[in-house]
């Protein structure tokens, strides 16, 4: 058995072990990207821990997440061990490629309330208010239903995400488009939704007064936009809609965040920070770090660890200014 003829094997018991609407984005770019250049036409009993370290430096230097595809090597590989295709797992002797984790930069205060102004005068704006002040992810955001929301009561629930839309070729590839979404018979691979991605990921949450009143604004304002539609909406109950009530694309989404940042004046960011500074708000108003996990949907407690030196340099920050302040008074 040779890494291609593994890496197709394993793709069915892999299908079937995720949640619905996810083999779409793993599997075809776990196999591609990583497991065939690595494994490839390699035969499985010929395979030594140097091939894959060989292929790690040519990734680095490609600019590429070897540490990913170290991941998914051992991953394989422990399955054919496994199955008695192999007696040892070349990965595990292979030498790792560092993970690199992204350095968390939340927005300070100031930022924060720039873009909550920007965010006032632009449609759709509650969508943002929601990701700086809960720190929702992207796909749960905008897979937000108003049966999700109890506006009298100030609370939300998490119960879903909207999945990136991935596409075939309807015309099994003869239309000469180069890609799937651009073909005119073009079929959905995955599912419009799925579930959360952990338990911990289905979760209530509190709203802050501030917030329940932009979403009392958001559902008045989506209400005049129903009426403008007419027969062309499209009731689908999302929370974040389009002018016709159809769900917001993840892509057209990301382009609207860049532009609240560049019509704010803040720096430019990833739509992710927006997440990291709900998380550093919390820790540093001293929310129990359980608690901060249920309100983020954080599975494991090392991810509250991650955030501990921002949260200390802004503590030693704020105790700077009222040493200060105090101090300088007293003078």
């Amino acid at each position: 058995m040779d890494g291609r003829e593994l890496a197709d094997a394993l793709g069915g018991e892999h299908r079937r072990s995720l949640r619905p609407g996810e083999h779409h984005r793993r599997l075809p770019r776990r196999r591609e990207v990583h497991l065939i250049p690595g494994l490839g036409k390699h035969r499985l009993e010929r395979l030594q821990p140097e091939h894959l370290e060989r292929l790690y430096v040519r990734m680095m230097r490609d600019g590429k997440s070897a540490a990913t595809a170290h991941q998914a090597h051992q991953t394989a590989l422990n399955e054919a061990v496994r199955r008695g295709h192999l007696s040892r797992n070349p990965a595990t002797l292979a030498k790792a490629p560092r993970l690199v984790d992204h350095e968390i930069e939340p927005f300070t205060v100031d930022e924060v309330q720039l873009l909550l102004k920007t965010a006032l005068i632009t449609r759709n704006g509650a969508r943002w208010a929601v990701a700086l002040a809960l720190g929702l992810r992207q796909g749960e955001a905008l897979g937000l239903k108003w049966s999700d929301v109890d506006l009298e009561a100030g609370t939300l629930v998490v119960r879903r995400a909207r999945l990136r839309p991935r596409w075939q070729y309807g015309c099994g590839g003869t239309c000469g488009r180069r890609y799937g979404g651009q073909c005119p018979q073009r079929v959905a691979e995955c599912t419009e939704t799925a579930e959360t991605k952990s338990r911990a990921g289905r979760r209530s949450v509190g709203l802050p007064d501030q917030l329940v009143a932009l979403l009392r604004q958001h559902r008045e304002a989506q209400d005049r936009e129903r009426e403008v539609a007419a027969q062309l909406w499209t009731d689908g109950d999302w929370l974040g809609a389009t002018p016709t009530g159809a769900p917001i694309n993840s892509r057209t989404d990301y382009t609207e965040w860049k532009r609240l940042l560049a019509a704010a004046g803040v720096r430019d960011a990833r739509l992710h920070d927006a997440r990291h500074t709900a998380a550093t708000v919390l820790l540093i108003l001293g929310v129990p770090e359980r608690a901060v996990m249920g309100i983020m949907g954080w599975s494991h407690s090392a991810m509250a660890a991650r955030y501990q030196h921002v949260t200390a340099h802004i503590q030693q920050d704020i105790a700077g200014r009222v040493g200060g302040l105090i101090w300088s008074r007293a003078e």
